[in-house]
């Protein structure tokens, strides 16, 4: 640790905290709490929804995994960028129109049921919790490489200081947070970038060629089947990837930060270019942490990889550098962090609180009170989690919570714009079965239970033999709903017509 660390640090950290105190001046209403009042621009909400999703599993998580896994590793890459296609061509117009606050909402709009809203909030819950816990382990191995303090302090620090920029910024200081953090995000990955380039001589086929030298695995480094050694656990994993974004609910809430659908799509459009250019530098941050820093060096510092870039800056910048690449890290998961507790929030105090527990008479200061107990709720219960998980790599946390995101939100989202026998029966049919076989498959598997002592949460045989079960989970959430809507005997068809309406022509009110 020394002046030079510690001052770049404190200085960005300093700066979100100046962001929260005037955004805390701002923040008078549920609204404003919730969504920043929706009155973010396209290219404001699209720099915070690139900010949303380049969290510390992008950055730490995938520079390790390709460091470690090469080919493997830039699967996440490419299954994070396509899902935007998916989020931008079925569901940020129609969810926009349909929208309020939150994922329950959109779905409410069609469903007026408790029942529905209930298990929409749940799932929302689970959800952030899966990837906060990435956030907070990211979190706590990078302030031990810094501050050589230990693991449990660190992620409590992280914990601590992101309840406080969600109980008094709300939305606005988060979007704003968020913001600031994917421009210095995108500075320190094309210096790192540039740097990478420069020592194989601006040739991506010198990089290519020496790189597989660089590695124990050689020639296999740039093929598939170092990491996933089963094809349809890549296959699965790219499943879970590619659908998961559309059912995640910290990004979807997003789409209720602007004032109408044209924005929302502004916005994705945004995110898209932002976030494109991002994933594809980070094969040079993979690639050259594996040539300038070494495997064995990446893992004696974190076993599951997730340092690889602060100390493929060190390599190539020094103490500068990586006190600046690190801060930016920090603020990434900061940025993060508040965003995904203050979803877990609004989930509960506007979904289950609110609507369910006061029938939506709830006063303003009721929601936003509630809003803040159930940050601290959310801050505690992930923390408590994250300490057990500290050797798993925060890419593939992730990515356990894109398979939860796709078996149990994307089937109600899909069903309820696009179906016209869709019912209430059906949407919480497809909520739970979706969520629970995520949860029960993930808590059997290779992820779970290893034969090797440490290698695992538990030591033992898994009985489920792929690593992310989203080749099984997303057809039975999907199932789930038809099961749920042909066994009962409801009729929607009539509200069907007026939401299709609302949705897909941006006739609701305005928000």
């Amino acid at each position: 640790m020394n002046a030079t660390v510690i001052s770049i640090f404190l200085v960005i950290v300093a700066m979100t905290l100046v962001i929260t105190y005037y955004a805390a001046k701002r923040t008078n209403s549920a609204s404003d709490f919730y969504t920043a009042g929706g009155g973010l621009s396209g290219w404001q909400n699209g720099l915070a929804i690139a900010g949303d999703y380049l969290s510390a599993a992008s950055f730490l998580g995938i520079a390790g995994s390709i460091a470690l896994f090469g080919f493997d590793g830039f699967l996440f890459s490419i299954g994070y960028l396509v899902a935007y296609l998916v989020v931008l061509f079925v569901v940020a117009e129609p969810l926009r129109n349909l929208g309020k606050y939150t994922l329950a909402d959109m779905i409410n709009a069609r469903f007026n049921a408790k029942k529905v809203r209930g298990a929409a909030a749940l799932s929302s819950i689970t959800i952030v919790i899966f990837y906060m816990i990435a956030q907070l382990v990211g979190a706590g191995a990078l302030i031990q490489l810094l501050f050589g303090i230990d693991y449990l302090w660190a992620v409590l620090l992280v914990g601590i200081m992101m309840t406080v920029y969600v109980l008094f910024g709300g939305m606005t200081a988060t979007s704003w947070v968020q913001i600031i953090k994917a421009v210095l995000l995108m500075v320190g990955t094309v210096i790192l970038s540039f740097l990478v380039l420069q020592r194989f001589g601006f040739s991506i086929l010198e990089m290519f060629s020496q790189v597989k030298s660089a590695t124990p695995h050689g020639e296999a480094f740039l093929n598939p089947g170092v990491k996933y050694k089963i094809p349809l656990d890549t296959i699965s994993l790219m499943l879970a990837l590619v659908l998961g974004t559309a059912g995640l609910p910290h990004i979807l809430m997003r789409f209720f930060t602007v004032r109408d659908a044209k924005t929302a799509r502004s916005s994705v459009m945004w995110a898209t270019w932002i976030v494109g250019i991002f994933y594809v530098m980070t094969i040079f941050l993979g690639f050259g942490a594996a040539a300038f820093v070494g495997s064995e060096t990446i893992i004696s510092t974190n076993a599951a990889g997730n340092m690889a870039a602060p100390l493929l800056a060190q390599a190539l910048g020094g103490d500068i550098l990586m006190s600046f690449i690190s801060a930016v890290a920090f603020a990434t998961i900061l940025a993060v962090v508040a965003g995904l507790v203050l979803t877990g929030a609004s989930a509960f105090a506007h979904d289950i609180y609110g609507q369910i527990i006061k029938k939506g008479q709830a006063t303003e200061r009721q929601q936003m009170l509630a809003a803040r107990y159930a940050s601290v709720g959310v801050s505690v219960f992930s923390i408590i989690l994250a300490i057990f998980a500290q050797s798993l790599n925060v890419a593939f946390l992730v990515s356990l919570a894109f398979c939860i995101a796709a078996s149990a939100n994307l089937p109600v989202i899909v069903y309820t714009i696009f179906w016209k026998k869709f019912n209430t029966t059906g949407a919480v049919s497809a909520i739970i079965t979706g969520l629970v076989s995520a949860l029960v498959l993930v808590s059997i598997s290779p992820s779970v239970m290893n034969p090797e002592a440490g290698a695992a949460i538990i030591t033992g045989t898994p009985l489920f033999p792929l690593t992310n079960p989203a080749i099984v989970s997303i057809p039975l959430g999907f199932l789930g709903g038809v099961v749920g809507t042909l066994l009962s005997k409801e009729a929607n068809e009539k509200k069907f017509s007026e939401v299709n309406v609302r949705a897909n022509t941006g006739g609701f009110r305005q928000l």
